[in-house]
This record gives structure tokens, sequence and C-alpha cells, in this order.
């Protein structure tokens, strides 16, 4: 995985010539990239997140599109339209700017349920179809929509069947009076944004996604991580847990986080660093725990606090017995 170690410190360096301060977040957007998921950033206005948004698609040898979703648009302006053509009599699809590979999904809360829904099938199947007519989306493909949590005034709240299509939900937070004073210094002139090159093409990318799905998960982590999803369906302050794309997701993304730190196994700590990220958006908190002000990440930090860590050995799956051999007539040991 030291490949994969390297891919990684590459994108993250790059993206922290903008993101100031801002590692955490920036691995995880780079953990969606490579689990080839989908990342929904959540936080106040001003701190950043289309800037991140636009900083991974610069960083990637990929197509980029942006969509400023407003409560007036169309799905067709979204996934595109078929258009009659006069000169050859026929209808022709003009694709929408879901058809790029990194597609920033801007402040996705403000479009209607109807334009919402626009994005359900690309983001699951990796395909659109306008008129009875399919069209497959260029891999990678990733969708990061950003959403303000605090200004609802006309907002429509993302559905459960979308925010479930998110891999992980990500927030940045102020940054702290160091990053802040150097934010200052280095825009003075210009944006870090506008001379930052890409630093990895995209077969790159692919393999790297390749790559993560070969890390190993011991039989003990993967029940670790399906008990973890099967708790917050069981907890009394969860109205709805999280679904089986939850434990995938749990599963997929601790697999990249292994891989980005050089390891070619997982550990439980990779599932507990991963759970808020992946759970938190994918489940309902109960009415009376929202009156006692249980926020959803707090539940599922509270559960994996709870939850025992599983013992054994992380690093190597059992070796297999292997059948004894006949050497010349006499029963002889494999070794």
């Amino acid at each position: 995985m030291k490949d994969i170690k390297a891919f990684g410190e590459r994108v993250i360096d790059n993206l922290q010539k903008v993101m100031v301060g801002k590692r955490d977040t920036v691995e995880m957007a780079l953990i969606g990239l490579l689990c080839q998921g989908h990342v929904l950033i959540e936080d106040v206005p001003g701190v950043g997140k289309t800037v991140l948004a636009r900083t991974l698609a610069r960083s990637l040898d990929c197509t980029f599109s942006r969509i400023q979703f407003t409560p007036d648009m169309l799905p067709s302006d979204v996934t595109g339209v078929s258009i009659y053509d006069q000169s050859k009599k026929k209808f022709e699809f003009r694709p929408g700017p879901v058809m790029g590979q990194i597609v920033l999904a801007d402040e996705i809360n403000r479009a209607t349920p109807k334009t919402q829904a626009a994005l359900l099938e690309a983001m699951e199947e990796r395909q659109v179809t306008v008129d009875g007519v399919t069209h497959k989306l260029e891999r990678p493909f990733m969708v990061l929509a950003t959403q303000n949590p605090v200004e609802y005034e006309g907002t429509f709240p993302l559905p459960e069947a979308q925010l479930d299509r998110f891999l992980l939900r990500v927030r940045l937070g102020y940054p702290n009076i160091q990053d802040e004073v150097r934010i200052l210094e280095e825009q003075q002139l210009q944006h870090p944004l506008e001379t930052l090159k890409a630093v990895v093409k995209t077969k790159e990318v692919l393999e790297a996604a390749d790559a993560i799905r070969r890390v190993y998960v011991s039989p003990q982590v993967k029940r670790y991580i399906v008990d973890l999803t099967r708790r917050t369906r069981e907890s009394d302050d969860v109205y709805l847990g999280a679904s089986p794309r939850g434990s995938l997701g749990l599963f997929r993304s601790a697999q990249a986080r292994a891989a980005i730190q050089g390891r070619d196994f997982v550990l439980p700590d990779d599932v507990k660093a991963m759970a808020v990220p992946v759970l938190g958006h994918r489940i309902i908190v109960s009415p009376a725990a929202r009156l006692r002000d249980l926020s959803a990440d707090r539940i599922v930090e509270e559960i994996v606090r709870a939850q025992p860590s599983p013992g054994g050995d992380y690093s190597s799956a059992p070796r297999q017995k292997r059948r004894p051999e006949r050497v010349e007539g006499v029963r002889k040991e494999a070794k």
C-alpha cells in the first residue's frame, strides 16, 4: 500500500496549498474519492465548502462541472435534454452538467425535491436516463455537494434516499488564529486556487480506487462494522437507523483510510475514525432524543464508545491447511 500512501500524500499536499489547516477534512475528501463515493460538505457560509470541492477537482486530471442549484431549476437542467435536429431529422442528446467526472452540486438543498431526485440515478447507478435512453457516466464519477445547515429559508431538506447515497458528510469548522492569519497572507495578491495544478492523472485515480478494494479486512473487524451499524437501528434514541449501504460504506472507507496510511489491513481504529462521517447523516434522531438535544453524530459517538473493539489478528488471513502428500507410497505431511 506504499503506492497508495504516496498517491494520497501528493493529493493531500496539493489540497493543503488552498485548504489551510484542514488536513482531517482533506483526508476525508480523498477517502471519498478512493471509494468512488460522494461527499456532502455541510457547514456555515464562508468556511470554504465550495473551495474544497473546486480544489479537489483542480488536483485531478478529470473533467469538472458545477451545478448552482436554485428553486427554479428543472431536472433536465441537471441531466440534459434531447433536442430535435431539423437538419439530421432526429433527436440529439445534449448532456447536462451531471455528465462530468467531478461534479460540484453547490447549495444542493436550494433545489426542489423533483430536481434533487435527478441526481439519484447518477449517484447510485453511475448513469443517466433521458427519454428512455441510458447514458453511462465516465469513471471516476464523484458528486461533491455543499449545504448550509443554518439558513433554512427557501431550502428543501434532502430526503433520506438521497442522504443515504452520500458516502461521507464532512464539516470544515472555523480556522484557528494562526491559520486564519495565514489565509489572509496567502490571498492578499491572488487566490491560491488560481495557480493550482493537477498532481494525479485519471488513470492513477482509477488504479488507486481498485487497489483499496484489496485491503484485507479480518472477520472480526467485519463483524465489528456490522455490529456498529445494527446498534444504530436498535438504539432508543434513533427513529430510523443506518441501512446496509451504511455498513458497506463503513467497510469501504475503512479500507481507504488504512491504505492512505500505508497499511494493507484494516484496524478497528479505522472503523472508529470513519463511523461518524459515514453513519451520522444516515440516521434519524427520535423526537424524545431531540428534546434532550441529542444530535445524530453524538449518538453514533456513544455507540462507538459502548461497543467493545474486537480482538485477534487483523493483519493477515488465516492460513489454510494443506492436504498431506504421498511420496513413493509413504504418507508425508506437507510443510
